[in-house]
């Protein structure tokens, strides 16, 4: 049986430079993906021609569009690229590139030229949970993030904020105030024999 290998991080790209090589409809669905998760991003897209979907969002969101040709230097300052346009050899291009500078990078439905995956995503106020299978079926993906939608309670976010309050009151070190944590939020997992 293959293992997952993934390492899954949270980045914040409000803080990171984004690009996004293409602007049909799956630059857009990656922009709207990473807006939807993070309104704040730091994005820049290139292509020859943007949907007129993409320039709206791109416009609500201040992402800059550049209507050209990819080219390496559109890299310059980025620390994340995706590459979406419908030329696999310009794909494979910005692949190269990203990796002659250590860039991490994702080419669309190409897993050999992705240094990570966008998975499924659910998000309930501070609660945020990633989804991977390892590139192999977005459409399972898609099908646990439904799952955890619903069975994630919608007051998740409540005893979040009531946690982190009541672990700002504990006294003692690190291994202490997690010893009590522990023990407070054993009632949320309930292990059926």
């Amino acid at each position: 049986m293959e293992r997952n290998e993934l390492y899954p991080i949270f980045l914040k790209v409000s803080q990171l430079n984004v690009l996004i090589v293409g602007g049909g409809n799956v630059g857009l669905e990656k922009l709207s993906f990473l807006l939807k998760s993070s309104p704040n991003a730091q994005v820049q897209m290139v292509a020859k021609e943007f949907l007129k979907e993409t320039e709206e969002l791109a416009q609500k969101h201040s992402v800059g569009l550049v209507q050209a040709a990819y080219q390496k230097e559109y890299l310059d300052g980025k620390h994340l690229v995706i590459a979406c346009t419908d030329n696999p050899k310009v794909n494979e291009e910005v692949y190269h590139d990203c990796r002659e500078r250590s860039i991490l990078v994702n080419v669309a439905d190409n897993p050999p030229f992705c240094d990570f995956y966008m998975g499924g995503i659910v998000t309930k106020g501070n609660v945020k949970v990633a989804i991977s299978t390892n590139g192999k079926s977005p459409t399972t993906a898609k099908r646990l993030r439904q799952f955890f939608e619903d069975v994630i309670p919608d007051n998740i976010d409540d005893l979040v904020q009531n946690l982190n309050d009541y672990r700002k009151t504990l006294k003692g070190n690190f291994e202490e105030k997690v010893e009590t944590l522990n023990e407070f939020t054993k009632g949320l997992i309930n292990k059926k024999d």
